[in-house]
């Protein structure tokens, strides 16, 4: 290997030339030197050469002065000495200071070409550790940075599909946006009549996001909703498209989608034009965009059963009051405020459909790939159960829960269920057989029907709306049980569809936790009579409002 600094010390000149010219330049060594030990020690401490030609008696610092004072200096350069005298004496005592390698003058070409080789080999050994060790060290840093970041977004994503109050939502999503991508300013987006309106906003001095009501004028967020998919402009490309956003010197926007409907869009964007986004902040940005579009759409479901309940309310209080003797209607209806913690008993199906495989995934992909494909699966789940009008309870690690027939009745909740899990499995098939073999994944789902106890489950503080109950811990055992590909149902479900589906039979079963067996059966298939379809059509909703 060629290239290293090799210095030169000898108070001859000739001796000088004829390392440096015939030894050292022609072979591709750098070069340099000194004419006395004093100067030679110098250039040593402040040049740091790869290597060190040391002449043993000069003026004012001999070899062996010059060798104690590095040693001192704690300076590990290696040193191989040049000298007439070749005597025991001299030899061991500049080995005892450090010394690489002894060649006695005078000597040829070849002769300091191997002692030079033989000195700099450690020295590129060590160089070479040197550099694996910080590689090593640099990987493992950037693991753990991205291993928290999703550790990061999984906690982001639990705590926002968990509020249904919209204000505190948007804000919530705005200020993790910003963390997540470390950007300066961020802000919500809503779209309402084909436009886009500026919900939420953080901006570069604000504390937290707050919620606002303005036209968006941004060309980039309003390209998102035109192409459906994340948009990243750094400076250059800002000036290029001449799309300039204000102050800001680079934009990342994502689209939020519920479904293939672009319901919002969400930005974050740098004002500092040395500060620009990644394909990973882009990635980033976008899982986070995932579960917000879940969670605004679950508090927009909630808010629409709210008003639903305070028009049963207001019906009733008019029924009531124009009751003969009627002076006043009950306490419970003219209380206002947010639901209070609690629930009634009623039927549900419960879906439970957890990815198989995931976790030897995970381990053997990058951090990006697994975000990636764990927000694919669960839009494709999301979907299917939001086509079939079921609310989506939960994600739970890389399982999901939904159940049917409530807030709203729904008379073949059964069938919705059970179609809904079938559409499940197609769908992940027809995903696998597209994607990278090592990323093809699929369902282990469970499906149960029963009473459970459905509402506003939690403290007066904090609380959900979910179901609970044996018949949610039920379908919970039957998908754990459930083979990658398999749906396993209870023997209510088989009884209650008959001849609708096909099933079969897998006897009885301990189930996790269960004090008693169940009958299970593998559901095969819906039973489709002519000229009709499996599809289930999700009820009719009124409008959403921004």
């Amino acid at each position: 290997m060629a290239g290293e600094m090799v210095l030169v010390v000898d108070d001859g000149q000739e001796n000088r030339d004829f390392v440096v010219d015939y030894v050292l330049r022609p072979n591709g060594y750098r070069a340099s030197v000194a004419r006395d030990g004093q100067e030679g020690l110098e250039k040593a401490l402040t040049e740091s050469p790869d290597l060190i030609l040391l002449d043993y008696q000069m003026p004012r610092m001999d070899g062996g002065e010059v060798m104690q004072a590095l040693r001192e200096k704690q300076c590990s350069i290696p040193v191989i000495l040049m000298t007439f005298h070749g005597s025991e004496e001299v030899a061991v005592l500049v080995f005892r200071l450090g010394v690489r390698d002894y060649i006695r003058k005078p000597f040829s070409v070849d002769e300091m070409l191997e002692a030079i080789e033989r000195a700099l080999m450690e020295t590129r050994l060590r160089r070479e550790r040197d550099e694996l060790t910080q590689r090593l060290l640099t990987s493992n840093r950037d693991m753990q940075r991205r291993i928290k970041e999703l550790n990061a977004l999984y906690s982001i994503g639990k705590s926002v599909t968990s509020l249904l109050n919209i204000r505190q939502l948007l804000t919530r999503i705005v200020d993790a946006a910003v963390y997540v991508t470390g950007a300066d300013q961020g802000r919500l987006m809503m779209v309402h009549e084909g436009a886009l309106y500026t919900r939420a906003v953080r901006l570069k001095n604000d504390a937290g996001a707050r919620t606002v009501n303005e036209r968006a004028t941004s060309r980039a967020a309003y390209r998102v909703l035109s192409l459906g998919k994340t948009v990243m402009l750094n400076p250059n490309e800002l000036a290029v498209a001449g799309e300039g956003e204000g102050e800001s010197q680079a934009v990342l926007y994502t689209p939020l989608k519920v479904g293939s409907e672009i319901v919002g869009v969400l930005g974050v964007d740098n004002l500092d034009p040395t500060s620009t986004f990644t394909d990973h902040d882009g990635t980033l940005l976008g899982a986070l965009g995932d579960y917000a579009a879940v969670a605004i759409q679950n508090a927009r479901l909630y808010s629409q059963l709210e008003a639903a309940k305070d028009r049963e309310k207001q019906q009733l209080r008019g029924g009531l009051e124009q009751c003969e003797g009627a002076s006043e209607a009950p306490p419970a209806l003219s209380k206002t405020g947010g639901l209070e913690p609690g629930g009634k008993r009623q039927v549900v199906s419960v879906l439970f459909a957890d990815i198989r495989g995931y976790t030897a995934f995970s381990e053997q992909m990058p951090p990006e790939k697994v975000v990636e494909c764990l927000n694919e699966y669960f839009t494709l789940a999301c979907d299917i159960v939001a086509a079939r009008g079921g609310t989506l309870d939960k994600f739970t690690g890389d399982a999901i829960m939904a159940f049917f027939n409530a807030p709203q009745p729904q008379p073949d909740h059964i069938l919705r269920a059970v179609d809904a899990g079938l559409a499940l499995q197609r769908a992940a098939a027809e995903r696998s057989a597209k994607a990278d073999p090592n990323a093809a994944l699929t369902f282990g789902v469970g499906i149960a029907v029963g009473e459970a106890v459905v509402g506003n489950i939690g403290a007066k503080q904090w609380a959900n709306y979910t179901a609970v109950g044996d018949t949610v811990d039920l379908a919970k055992r039957l998908q754990e049980q459930a083979s990658p590909g398999q749906i396993l149902i209870d023997e209510r479900i088989a009884r209650a569809l008959g001849q609708r589906v096909r099933v079969e039979p897998l006897g009885t079963m301990r189930l996790k936790g269960r004090r008693t067996q169940a009958n299970v059966y593998a559901l095969k298939g819906l039973v489709v009579p002519r000229g009709q379809t499996a599809r289930i059509s999700p009820p009719q909703q009124e409008p959403q409002q921004n």
